[in-house]
């Protein structure tokens, strides 16, 4: 029995090439600085937010509850956070940057411009605006999906 024809193109297939494709040129300096990319998703938002609690990072970071627990823990060991209780709350807990990794984050945001830099000479800035454009779109308009769907 011959398979259902699809008609779309796999759109997370290609996003995720496309992430693949353009981490390559990111994964080196973070590799140089000791930093997974979950660890510099979370340094990067810090860094532009200020100190957030675990829920808003994995929002923002795009990781789970369960693994930003072993993320925040590793980075917290390594000396990369710290974590303490809200005053006037103390079941929450914000996670803020530490005098190292703010050395970090200031020797990599450099370097990482450069190579948005080198993409931006490589592609043209009109076409990386139009994909920030079109992914900005696509986040916005995309319903979320119901998880209890099938």
């Amino acid at each position: 029995m011959p398979a259902a024809a699809l008609r779309h193109r796999n759109l997370p297939h290609l996003l995720l090439r496309a992430r693949e494709t353009l981490m390559a040129h990111f994964r080196p300096l973070l590799a140089e600085q000791g930093l997974t990319e979950q660890q510099w998703r979370i340094l990067r938002e810090i860094v532009e937010q200020g100190p957030l609690e675990p829920r808003q990072l994995c929002e923002a970071c795009s990781i789970s509850s369960p693994s930003i627990v072993g993320v925040l823990a590793r980075m917290e060991e390594t000396g990369l956070v710290t974590r303490e209780r809200m005053a006037h709350d103390q079941r929450r807990v914000k996670v803020s940057l530490t005098p190292r990794s703010r050395r970090t984050a200031q020797k990599l945001i450099p370097l990482i411009e450069q190579r948005y830099q080198t993409l931006e000479a490589a592609l043209g800035l009109r076409s990386i605006q139009e994909v920030y454009d079109a992914l900005d779109a696509l986040l916005a308009r995309t319903p979320r999906a119901d998880p209890g769907a099938d």
